[in-house]
Formats: structure tokens, C-alpha cells, sequence
């Protein structure tokens, strides 16, 4: 049997693989040290009128948050602290990430950060990011000149 040899496989396979580095532009959520800190997860839609932010922060106590919002960007800071027992049952195995964590998510478009509301309810933090005027009307006329041939 006889199979053509085509060297361009190998460079899409190459280019395959790095897009698909930076297709995932996530915080990594979890890492393998003792010390690691796992960043909360997020989702963000936008719209003509707002930017809606959703994070995902269990077991976290509002009095345990930081969020604070620029026209572009969004920190989140806060600490899980961890359940201190007095009783001894013997081996515990956890996979619940405790300690400080920080977070800043650069945002799409320009806000007007006076105006965010903000809902935190069973663990998920609910941002709704209104627009500036100047984003909701930002539309740009592209003139196309024509060559002089």
C-alpha cells in the first residue's frame, strides 16, 4: 500500500494546536501545588446597553469580598476561609480550595461605573455593567478610497 506523503499535514496539525492555546484565554482554575489558589470561574455576555458579568464564588461570605470596577476592567479579590474542627475523626482528604484569591477581568468595551448593580446569591456574583453613551453610539463610518489607476 502506498500513502502520499503530504508535508503541509504536519504544519496544520502545528497550527491546530496553537490555536487552540489561545482559543482558551481562562485563568487557570486549578493547579497542582499544595499552595495553589483556585481563581473563580467567569462568564460574560455583552450587549447594545451593558456588559453582564457573572462569577461563580461558592461558600464565599459577602463580608469575605472585594469587587471593585473601572471603566474597563473588574477586580474581584476575596478569601474561603477554611472550617477549623476541634474533634479528631481521623483522615481527611479535601478538595476544596480555601485561602486568599484575586482576580481582574479586562472588559470590552468602556463602562459607566457609577451605575453597576450587583446581586450575590447562592454563590454566584451577578455584575450588570451599563455602557457609556459614548460605547452604546460608538459606530464608525469606514471610507473606502478608491485606486487611481
Amino acid at each position: 500500500m502506498l500513502i502520499r506523503y503530504n508535508p503541509w499535514q504536519e504544519i496544520n496539525t502545528l497550527q491546530k494546536q496553537i490555536n487552540s492555546l489561545f482559543e482558551d484565554t481562562r485563568v487557570p482554575t486549578t493547579l497542582f501545588t499544595k499552595d495553589s489558589i483556585k481563581v473563580p470561574v467567569a462568564e460574560l455576555q455583552e450587549t447594545k446597553d451593558a456588559i453582564h458579568l457573572k462569577l461563580e464564588l461558592p461558600g464565599i461570605e459577602v463580608k469575605d469580598l472585594d469587587v471593585k470596577v473601572t471603566e474597563d476592567a473588574v477586580y474581584v479579590s476575596g478569601e474561603r476561609k477554611s472550617e477549623n474542627k476541634t474533634e479528631d475523626k481521623g483522615y481527611t482528604r479535601t478538595e476544596f480550595h480555601y485561602g486568599k484569591f484575586q482576580r481582574v477581568i479586562p472588559l470590552p468595551a468602556k463602562i459607566q461605573n457609577t451605575d453597576v448593580k450587583a446581586e450575590y446569591k447562592d454563590g454566584i456574583l451577578n455584575l450588570l455593567l451599563p455602557k457609556t453613551k459614548a460605547e452604546k453610539n460608538k459606530v464608525v463610518k469606514v471610507n473606502l478610497a478608491q485606486d487611481a489607476a
